[in-house]
């Protein structure tokens, strides 16, 4: 459809002003364009922006904060059939593209992506393709579009055009958040609710980019002035953030590790920034805000993960309140430690009993609904199948007999074989990548002491535990292994392919779905300990090991398999997928 032409020219005035004169469209058309840093260099800068006058854009670039970036070199992308929206949405495009490369750093700031619909949008979208494969074969990609997109650098990018309802919560963060920094003795808890694949650790990430900007902006810093942040971008607050410390804690190490990554790739984010609920109790220094993903996920005071976490716990409780009283948990240390915090939740994704209780987190979402923090995110990012599907599984998993929804093109099958659906999963990777097998915990860690056992064996399959608990989706040996619940929260699989373990099963008598406890292989997750000491029954168990494989069940974008070991529960699910 588009006839587009990529025009390249030195980064100086000279060389602007005579390409001005070559072309009425490089001083009035539509155009995006690419600002490019030292090559040479091991994290050379970029920025990507559009404009209507190139020309003009150029010259301010050059007078202002971007002649700072080591900037060498403009390419343009010309098309007699663009317009202001295609230019827009290339923008964006390219933005995300570069962002989740990971080639270069990206100078934009994240406040202008856009996602709007417009004329013949999915023919100028085929275009954009082009255009990528054009600059890729000029080097300035080093990967290709399906391999960008299954990274954890372009799925955890602060650079997102937003859900509605995630640009609404962001600006309603903002604006409550501004307002309780200009009382200085104030202090706030926000509370961010949704699902699963509803985009909460994109809020964490996106915000912080943004106060970031907002801190950091110059005067003549090109804002989008249609963008629906750019009336944060005035000089009160740039001056109210002006000191703001920021962090971001993730209970999760794997998440923890992707997250940092990210962080090291984006201009005023560091990977120092993010931290382990102990790393932020052991600071010495105090923070205006910190963000917390996956809150449900922080500990209380129990049975630690090892004899060196349980002492870090004592002393951190000591350090902070006087004392090592058991109340007190890792978000008492969070408040303790900022006198703002954003917290971002999904109470039916805690898996063990020293997860923080469902007393505390009632009462932080009732406090922060009475005091008009509360946010609610609903639109499914994730699974393709939207909301429905995620309300089909966690009522499937309740026993409550749901109606299996319309999932459209999602894939959603049954298999009788392991073996079947270990070749269908090893297929699907072949086919689109980021594919996996993941079980719930109902098999014992054996490979981790002795690399040559098998820890799974059914249907004449033998398989191993995750290798790694560190990025173990991205590692090198995961397509041949299992992972845990551990090393996939948080993430996005393309196909996901769930091992329902002996853990659940049906109840022959009742005809319900039970928790078979000694089937239960995670010793810290049936502990009598946390909020359940001395009271940790079989319905609790039910809860955990339940939330356990709704979080799994709800990790495929494209589909989810899924093998069931009880014969019982297979037959029932088999009915329930049927109707």
């Amino acid at each position: 459809m588009t006839e587009f032409d990529i025009q390249r020219l030195p980064f100086r005035r000279e060389s602007v002003d005579a390409w001005a004169r070559d072309d009425a469209r490089h001083t009035n058309w539509p155009v995006v364009y690419m600002l490019e840093g030292d090559t040479r260099r091991s994290s050379p800068g970029l920025y990507v922006g559009e404009t209507v006058s190139a020309s003009t854009r150029m010259r301010q670039h050059l007078a202002g904060s971007k002649k700072n970036e080591a900037l060498e070199s403009i390419r343009v992308v010309v098309d007699h059939t663009f317009n202001k929206s295609v230019c827009l949405d290339l923008e964006s495009h390219l933005i995300r593209w570069f962002s989740g490369d990971g080639r270069y750093r990206i100078l934009n700031g994240n406040d202008g992506l856009t996602d709007a619909q417009y004329y013949d949008r999915d023919l100028y979208r085929e275009s954009f393709r082009d255009v990528f494969e054009a600059l890729r074969a000029e080097g300035l990609f080093s990967r290709s579009i399906p391999q960008i997109e299954n990274s954890d650098l372009f799925k955890l990018s602060p650079f997102k055009a937003l859900t509605d309802d995630q640009a609404i919560a962001i600006m309603d963060i903002v604006e409550g958040l501004l307002e309780d920094l200009q009382h200085s003795g104030a202090r706030s808890t926000l509370v961010v609710q949704g699902n699963p694949g509803t985009g909460k650790t994109i809020i964490a990430i996106f915000l912080m980019k943004l106060l970031a900007d907002i801190r950091d902006y110059q005067d003549h810093d090109g804002i989008e002035p249609d963008s629906m942040f750019s009336e944060f971008f005035v000089p009160e607050n740039r001056e109210l953030l002006r000191t703001l410390r920021m962090a971001l804690v993730i209970p999760q190490q794997s998440l923890r590790e992707s997250v940092k990554k990210v962080f090291r790739k984006t201009p005023k984010l560091d990977a120092g920034m993010v931290m382990s609920p102990f790393q932020l109790g052991e600071s010495d220094a105090d923070f205006d805000l910190v963000l917390v993903d996956e809150t449900h996920r922080l500990g209380q005071r129990a049975n630690q993960a090892s004899g060196v976490q349980n002492k870090k716990f004592r002393d951190i409780n000591a350090a902070l309140f006087g004392e090592d009283d058991p109340r007190f948990t890792q978000l008492d240390w969070i408040k303790a430690r900022s006198r703002h915090q954003l917290l971002l939740v999904d109470g039916e994704q805690s898996v063990r009993p020293h997860d923080l209780s469902p007393m505390i987190l009632a009462a932080q979402l009732g406090e922060a609904r009475d005091a008009h923090r509360f946010f609610r995110l609903t639109t499914q990012m994730r699974v393709q199948a939207g909301a429905d599907y995620v309300e089909f599984v966690r009522g499937l998993l309740r026993d409550e007999s749901p109606s299996l929804p319309d999932l459209g093109e999602y894939e959603l099958r049954l298999f009788d074989d392991l073996s079947e659906m270990r070749a269908a999963i090893r297929q699907k990777d072949a086919e689109v990548g980021l594919s996996r097998l993941v079980a719930g915990y109902a098999w014992d860690w054996a490979s981790r002491k002795n690399p040559g056992a098998f820890d799974i064996e059914l249907d004449g399959v033998r398989m191993r535990w995750n290798g790694t608990d560190k990025d173990w989706i991205n590692s090198s040996g995961s397509l041949e292994e299992v992972g845990s619940i551990h090393t996939v929260q948080g993430y996005d699989l393309n196909y996901a392919g769930v091992i329902i373990g002996p853990d659940l099963r049906l109840d022959p008598e009742t005809g319900r779905i039970v928790a078979d406890r000694e089937s239960y292989r995670d010793k810290k997750g049936k502990e009598n300990t946390g909020h359940l000491k001395d009271a940790f029954g079989d319905d609790d168990l039910l809860t955990f090991i339940r939330n356990i494989y709704g979080v799994l069940l709800t990790r495929g974008i494209r589909g989810t398999y899924v093998y069931v070991c009880d014969p019982a529960l297979r037959a029932h699910l088999s009915t329930v997928l049927a109707r």
